[in-house]
């Protein structure tokens, strides 16, 4: 798994979301192969997502900023023209999960997952509460392969045999 943090202001001094989505997918027992923080721009989002999508072993990539409706806001235009296949689903169970804690303010993400290739990306809005809320009972249960019916696991090539 990778983590991209995606913002003009934060350093990794300061980057609690992209810490918080780090420390969770550790805590799991996923391998973190990389951790970027790259400026709200959508070359240099495209670019460092690029990057990890010619490596194999990053199989999971998980963004959180950049997905408001700031002026700077270009993470849905950035990565969007990467993915094959967009994951409905997530945005609305994001969406479902963040109504409790941030109630109608849900409304202002514009979280979204989808299949780069064989890679899956999870983009998120910038705040740690919205990171707790995307991994906690959402994501660290799609990427448990024991959970069933079953996990993103199945999806992916390496895995494919887990949900047979």
């Amino acid at each position: 798994m990778a983590v991209l943090t995606i913002s003009d202001t934060r350093s990794f001094a300061t980057d609690t979301s992209g810490a918080l989505l780090a420390d969770r997918l550790l805590a799991a027992g996923h391998a973190l192969h990389d951790r970027a923080i790259v400026t709200d721009d959508i070359a240099a989002i495209r670019g460092q997502l690029q990057l990890w999508l010619q490596r194999p072993q990053i199989e999971i990539i998980l963004t959180t900023g950049g997905t408001g409706f700031s002026p700077r806001d270009n993470t849905p235009e950035a990565v969007r023209p990467l993915l094959r296949r967009e994951m409905d689903g997530f945005s609305v169970a994001f969406h479902q999960k963040s109504l409790q804690s941030v109630g109608v303010a849900s409304m202002q993400s514009r979280a979204f997952a989808g299949q780069a290739g064989d890679a899956f990306i999870f983009c998120v809005p910038g705040s740690t509460g919205a990171c707790r809320d995307a991994w906690d009972g959402l994501l660290e249960l799609e990427f448990d392969s024991r959970h069933k019916p079953c996990s993103i696991a199945g999806a992916l090539p390496r895995l494919r045999d887990v949900c047979a």
